[in-house]
């Protein structure tokens, strides 16, 4: 049975829809991924399903006693108090449980009654993880970027950033049966959001996740949403997935328009040729069938039209009864649009042309940061023509000043950058600072391009997803994703080859991003980029450049991001395999030094039975401490789930007990 459904849901606002007809369901341990345009209502329709809204027409229908949990983009807590405190108060119950604990601990000294009682609590509070909860707290705060430092920081003082992370925390946390996510990621770096990423593919419950990131929707979804101004597709599978079926509904879609365009052009041909022959009256019907038909296209759209959800009879729809001329049905059957959803295609200016493999980038003992502050120092790397650098770290890394100082803008504080001959800067900062807030859209493509008229421009900017009246606001008025876009058809417009750029889809919705991608896979020049989008890394790194700020480096690696974060997983594995083996060593060893120690054929009997029991231990000791240490990997993973973690945690408890004595009887015998 479905945890949450939906049935033919609507929101409008006055005669405006935002969405209608909405049908989908989620069962336990799925993960819905919802994509589209901006505008097109995915934030409202998390704000309906968590009850925080209301729909203009259908329902949203729950099963019996499923708890949801919802975070919004504008996260915030109802209570006062610590960060700890804001988890620590999710296991209240589990809390006041350990206190009657502790009560019936102190009464079985003098009353042995209550132990029945007591070992029946002590079961549930078990099975309920009692014992791993603090443990927990931890692993979920760490994991998504908080220190031990910060777990006394007042929830007044937190940034916004952290207000959100610290409710995604706490919502985690309670457990709920579906969790509603209104962009989970936009303030996590990049660690953080893998670690989510784990969480949630072990987690049982299931998810509904608006997100632009797509390779986080890649990771964790199981089917997408797709919606549309005016429509909805639901696609099975991840991300991926669901591009690949995108393309083969288009490109199905688009087939089927070319044939039926084709055969209303064949009618058309016949009705010509008999209108004033033999066949008129069937020339006549015909034709009256048709005009019917193409006024249905108009108003709803040629998928609908054509489907049994429509018939001349039916009377679903309002058209007239009157019959066109051939010339005017010839005309309005030549002039309707495919129904496939195209994506505007842009172009990037290239500037002069240089020999492939030419130096554009070089660095030597370079270090960033400023005078009073030292960020990190960067190894010798090199960036030729056709290359892209993908530069990636956490936010405050200082992955924008390391850009600013290959521009010359901002003076290492030592080493040197050299810079290839010719080149032509392309720059796309952050905040967009090249934009003047108290321009028009016209007038800053005006500013550029002065030749050209004004709809011209206005042809330009359509696309970049400008349209009508939005072309005479000022820049000052534009959401960030409409500057993001300007500042996009701006660079476009200059004559470039080397594009540096910071964070060039914050704010981008996905059919933006998508744009921006293709794009850049056909730029011929070289880029060198700062995002934290790590699709867009995928797609078009040759390297990629990462800021550790906790070791003050800058490390480079050749490959995708895909291919640095399968290594780096590899090699922790290898060190904590050589962690074991090395722990196995030291304790052989050391039993070989105490089988030497024989002192005389008396005490050597002795010793040998001695070094036999020293050894036998020692090799169960190397047993437990590698079962420890395995257990140990898996609490601190953010993969466990709450009931395997309590699992596991008893086990762990049991497992050091054992080593603990088998220890202290390895000390005895060394006496």
């Amino acid at each position: 049975m479905p945890l949450i459904s939906t049935n033919s849901l609507t929101k409008s606002y006055g005669a405006t829809d935002i969405f209608a007809n909405l049908n989908f369901s989620i069962e336990k341990g799925s993960r819905l991924g919802i994509v589209g345009p901006n505008g097109v209502g995915k934030t409202t329709l998390l704000r309906i399903l968590a009850g925080e809204d209301e729909s203009s027409a259908g329902t949203v229908i729950r099963s019996k006693g499923v708890r949801g949990g919802y975070l919004s983009q504008e996260a915030d807590f109802h209570m006062q108090g610590t960060l700890w405190d804001a988890c620590h108060s999710v296991f209240d119950d589990l809390i006041n449980q350990q206190n009657e604990m502790h009560r019936l601990e102190e009464l079985m000294a003098t009353n042995p009654d209550v132990l029945e009682e007591y070992g029946k609590l002590q079961e549930n509070f078990e099975r309920r993880g009692g014992y791993e909860y603090e443990t927990r707290i931890k692993q979920v705060l760490s994991g998504l970027g908080f220190d031990a430092a910060d777990y006394a920081l007042s929830l007044n003082h937190l940034s916004g950033g952290q207000r959100t992370r610290a409710f995604l925390a706490r919502l985690l946390l309670s457990n709920p049966d579906i969790l509603l996510l209104d962009e989970p990621t936009n303030h996590l770096d990049i660690r953080a959001v893998e670690w989510l990423e784990g969480y949630l593919n072990q987690w049982e419950g299931a998810a509904i996740i608006v997100s632009h990131d797509r390779y986080f929707l890649d990771k964790v979804s199981t089917v997408i949403l797709e919606m549309l101004p005016g429509a909805y597709e639901i696609y099975n599978g991840n991300y991926s997935a669901y591009l690949k079926q995108r393309e083969e509904r288009i490109a199905r879609r688009q087939e089927i328009f070319e044939s039926e365009k084709e055969k209303l052009n064949k009618e058309m041909e016949y009705i010509r040729k008999n209108v004033a022959g033999q066949n008129v009256l069937q020339a006549k019907g015909k034709l009256k069938r048709i005009s019917r038909l193409i006024q249905a296209i108009e108003q709803i759209g040629f998928e609908a039209a054509l489907s049994q959800k429509w018939s001349e009879t039916a009377g679903e729809i309002s058209v007239t009864t009157s019959i066109m001329s051939v010339e005017e049905a010839g005309r309005r059957i030549n002039a309707l649009r495919s129904p496939v959803r195209t994506l505007p295609h842009l172009h990037l200016r290239l500037g002069s042309e240089k020999r492939s493999g030419d130096l554009v980038v070089r660095t030597k003992d370079l270090e960033i940061g400023f005078p009073d502050k030292f960020l990190f120092k960067s190894p010798d790397i090199e960036l030729r023509r056709q290359d892209c650098a993908a530069l990636i770290g956490p936010n405050g890394a200082g992955k924008s000043t390391f850009l600013k100082t290959i521009l010359g803008q901002l003076e290492p504080l030592a080493g040197e950058v050299t810079l290839g001959a010719s080149l032509h800067i392309g720059y796309f900062a952050q905040a967009h600072e090249g934009l003047n807030p108290e321009n028009t859209l016209l007038q800053e493509i005006d500013s550029l391009m002065p030749s050209w008229l004004p709809g011209q421009i206005r042809d330009y900017l359509g696309k970049y997803l400008f349209s009508g009246e939005d072309v005479y606001k000022k820049v000052s008025m534009l959401s960030g994703g409409e500057r993001g876009r300007l500042a996009l058809a701006k660079l476009a417009l200059q004559d470039t080859n080397l594009l540096l750029l910071d964070e060039p889809t914050n704010h981008l919705d996905i059919p933006s991003q998508e744009v921006l991608e293709s794009v850049l896979e056909d730029y011929s020049g070289t880029i060198l980029l700062i995002t934290h989008d790590r699709y867009l890394v995928d797609a078009l790194a040759t390297q990629v450049w990462e800021v550790n700020p906790d070791e003050g480096a800058l490390t480079a690696f050749k490959g995708t991001y895909s291919q640095l974060r399968a290594e780096r997983e590899q090699k922790e594995c290898e060190t904590f395999m050589a962690g074991r083996a090395d722990s196995s060593s030291k304790l052989k060893v050391e039993g070989s030094r105490l089988k030497n120690n024989a002192k005389s054929k008396a005490e050597l009997k002795e010793e040998r039975r001695r070094v036999a029991q020293i050894q036998e231990l020692e090799n169960q000791i190397a047993e437990l401490e590698k079962a420890l240490a395995n257990l140990s990997a898996q609490l601190e993973s953010p993969l466990i789930s709450p009931q395997a973690a309590a699992t596991v945690g008893a086990e762990y408890n049991r497992v050091q007990t054992e080593m603990d004595a088998k220890l202290d009887e390895w000390e005895r015998l060394q006496e």
